[in-house]
């Protein structure tokens, strides 16, 4: 279950990031539902917890505003258009797991989190995604506020 949900977690960040991307760019055709479904038909043959990934794409992509309202304090010196769009992603990714995923433990979201940008971000993403998802949780306030995802 854990290595299929990490797979999870990559193809949420693929997809969240390409619609990110293209959303950005003013790609008008750029539907979520056909860009998810690509991603997970791609590695239908190992997937064995859609609905997990699923849920997990459409709750980040719902809450999008919401979670960087609550990352923008927390890391005040890189405002959000400065942090670079993959450590964004695996932010969102962390915080909202942090919120809604009662059945995994929250350092474990954090460490698939840092694994996330080991293989996909820069060569400091680890630290900064470690950096700001400890903060979250370190910080009583900051969970109350994230509760109200």
């Amino acid at each position: 279950m854990a290595s299929n949900r990490h797979l999870g977690r990559i193809i949420a960040l693929q997809t969240l990031y390409e619609v990110d991307f293209r959303t950005d760019a003013g790609d008008l055709s750029c539907d979520l539902d056909e860009v998810l479904g690509r991603n997970i038909a791609r590695y239908a043959n190992l997937m064995k917890d859609v609905k997990f990934t699923t849920d997990l794409v459409m709750g980040v992509f719902k809450n999008s505003q919401k979670l960087d309202k609550i990352l923008q304090p927390i890391a005040p010196e890189w405002p959000l258009k400065q942090i670079a769009r993959i450590d964004l992603v695996i932010l969102r990714i962390g915080l909202y797991e942090l919120n809604n995923e009662k059945d995994v433990p929250p350092k474990v979201v954090i460490n698939e989190a840092v694994e996330l940008a080991k293989a996909f971000g820069s060569t400091n993403s680890s630290k900064f995604i470690n950096g700001v998802l400890g903060t979250v949780l370190a910080n009583k306030q900051t969970i109350k506020k994230v509760k109200k995802i």
